[in-house]
């Protein structure tokens, strides 16, 4: 049994990312715990927690990626075990939020899906969510319990400014949607954004019309929270390259990488894609332009300033 600062404290993953669980376990000391995840034979998850967390502050790591309705059927399930076995506290570490592209009705008669994700977690008996780099940030509100949105730029920043120095950057919003996060890394990085002018007839295809401002002999940056199928990165390196962009770096937080993604990516005229491990990767996911590095000492801290009842903002901000 793990103690932190008088608390019992327990250690779950499941199934989604376990690499990053056992690097997070790492990092704070506190070991994983038992928990058998397994199958009936007509697919149904069973689910058998090895020891007790009466009376525990419990955390379980489970980002909700492909395959997603798997993902969240063994969190909601797991999160119902819990509760009926006494925990004190059942605390959601989720990197990636499943269904976070659907926080809104863009046409009539579609689903709120990221709200009706937050309204199960609720009724199954979270007591509170740790993520990352929410899709919109107005999911928070979907919540009626405490809800933390870990910031990767902090990590992503140290590594750009280790692997670039000095030199004539802009940083590149991949839509008008994304400029505020591109302003913030710019602010960061001391140098101009541009932004991709570009139209999306359908999911998950995009195409570029122009570049709103000037990247001519510099070094790109192109800053998005995902990369899915990778064809919006594809079209813009290109683009960026004609408009006389030097070099094309792409930094995002979830490597989605749906369908041809890695094969886009190889093609392109991407330099590296910097992504974080809050998705783990596949064999035939990884190549050789994909820098992965780990959040897990993020939310690592972050869990251990919950357990110490301190603020979590200061671990928000990239310097």
């Amino acid at each position: 049994m793990a103690t932190y600062n008088g608390h019992k404290v327990k250690l779950f993953s499941l199934n989604a990312n376990r690499t990053l669980a056992q690097r997070i376990s790492d990092y704070t000391k506190i070991p994983l715990s038992q928990c058998e995840v397994s199958r009936f034979a007509d697919g149904e998850i069973q689910l058998d927690i090895e020891e007790t967390v009466r009376g525990h502050h419990v955390f379980v790591i489970q980002p909700t990626h492909d395959p997603v309705n798997e993902s969240y059927m063994e969190l909601l399930i797991m999160i119902d075990a819990l509760k009926r076995a006494s925990a004190q506290s059942i605390n959601v570490v989720m990197p990636y939020y499943g269904y976070s592209r659907q926080d809104r009705k863009a046409r009539s008669r579609q689903p709120i899906s990221a709200k009706l994700v937050a309204n199960l977690l609720q009724v199954a008996g979270a007591s509170r969510v740790l993520a990352m780099d929410l899709h919109a940030a107005q999911i928070q509100g979907f919540f009626d319990i405490p809800i933390d949105n870990f910031r990767a730029m902090p990590i992503l920043v140290d590594y750009l400014k280790e692997r670039l120095g000095d030199e004539d950057l802009v940083v590149v919003a991949p839509d008008h949607g994304g400029a505020v996060r591109a302003r913030k890394l710019g602010d960061i990085l001391n140098c101009p954004i541009a932004i991709i002018d570009k139209r999306r007839p359908k999911p998950n295809v995009s195409e570029v019309m122009g570049i709103v401002g000037d990247v001519k002999d510099r070094i790109a940056i192109i800053i998005d929270d995902m990369i899915d199928t990778g064809g919006t990165v594809q079209a813009a390196s290109y683009a960026l390259k004609e408009a006389g962009a030097r070099q094309v770096f792409v930094v995002c937080t979830h490597p989605v990488f749906s369908g041809p993604a890695v094969e886009r990516i190889t093609e392109s005229a991407i330099e590296e894609l910097i992504c974080t491990d809050t998705i783990e990767l596949k064999p035939h996911q990884k190549a050789p332009k994909v820098i992965q590095l780990t959040v897990s000492h993020l939310l690592g801290q972050g869990i251990l300033n919950i357990l110490n009842n301190e603020s979590l903002s200061g671990l928000f901000e990239a310097k």
